[in-house]
């Protein structure tokens, strides 16, 4: 597919990964962009998905709306987690078919796969348990989407892409310390620290699990590169293929804010799912994808975000 000639009707523009996404587009040449805003369009409801279809007539869509949160936001909200990512992206897809949209690009998540499946994971493994119990209903919910569209590619022939997209981070994302992810929420919590002179911060958890991060402009990339070279639902992960625990990533992004105080775990609190690392030999293999930012230069540029918008 080659994306400058296409109508994209892009969900979730205005969020974090989305708006990475839009910039990366236009400068490949795309012009003819579609991005909805909820107050207009509510994807939860059958009437304004096809309302928002009728409108933008859409040969391609790329669907990032979802309602994402850490762990904290993920335990207070299983509910909505669950069945506001579940029906925005099951109408979105049925909505698309009977529309005859050309193809159909979704973001999927890591937190998908088993609780304890064995590091790196491969796509083959996504069914082999139960996902981690405090994100398992968002991660359920975008399986299951998943399956719809592999589905609809058996019956209908509906062409889409699949990626399941490790944890993301980098400028723009939330820093809010009660609904955001653990990078930004560090960030925040060693840089107030930092201006309080505080002798030690308490992070949540035993710092023992690993996480893999991917910056949010290689997330994008990879979006594009699947709207132009993939036409079946097989999940493909994206990520760097690299771990990092949670007191690593803890004491980097101190260093990196300037905050020299002491790091204090808190075992109380949820580690959430024990190690995450992707195997990433389908993105390369199918989409001659590899992630060009590595973990310290994108904290550093994160970081340098975060200042600047908090005055820091």
């Amino acid at each position: 597919m080659h994306l400058p000639e296409q109508r994209i009707l892009i969900t979730g523009a205005s969020g974090f990964l989305g708006r990475h996404v839009v910039s990366r587009l236009w400068q490949a040449g795309c012009r003819n962009l579609v991005k909805p805003r909820r107050a207009e369009f509510d994807l939860t409801r059958e009437a304004d998905v096809q309302r928002l279809l009728v409108a933008a007539r859409p040969h391609l869509v790329i669907h990032l709306a979802a309602r994402v949160g850490g762990i904290g936001a993920n335990r207070r909200q299983p509910g909505t987690f669950a069945y506001e990512n579940l029906i925005m992206g099951a109408r979105l897809i049925e909505e698309c078919r009977r529309a005859g949209v050309s193809k159909f690009v979704l973001a999927g998540t890591i937190c998908s796969y088993p609780k304890h499946t064995l590091a790196p994971f491969r796509e083959t493994d996504v069914w082999a348990g139960y996902p981690e119990e405090t994100n398992a209903p968002y991660g359920l919910a975008k399986k299951m989407l998943m399956v719809q569209l592999q589905a609809y590619r058996q019956e209908f022939g509906f062409r889409s892409a699949f990626l399941m997209l490790a944890n993301l981070y980098g400028p723009g994302d939330r820093a809010d310390l009660e609904t955001s992810h653990v990078i930004p929420a560090l960030i925040r919590k060693c840089a107030e620290a930092k201006r309080r002179g505080d002798a030690a911060m308490t992070i949540w958890g035993t710092g023992t699990p690993t996480r893999e991060f991917l910056f949010v402009e290689d997330a994008a990339r990879a979006l594009q590169l699947a709207a132009e070279r993939i036409d079946d639902p097989d999940p493909i992960n994206v990520g760097t293929g690299q771990e990092t625990s949670i007191a690593e990533l803890a004491r980097l992004i101190a260093r990196l804010v300037g905050y020299a105080g002491e790091l204090r775990f808190d075992p109380s609190r949820p580690d959430g799912q024990p190690r995450r690392c992707l195997d990433v030999t389908r993105a390369r293999r199918r989409l001659d994808f590899e992630a060009q930012v590595p973990l310290e230069e994108g904290l550093r540029q994160t970081v340098a975000w975060y200042n600047e918008v908090s005055g820091e």
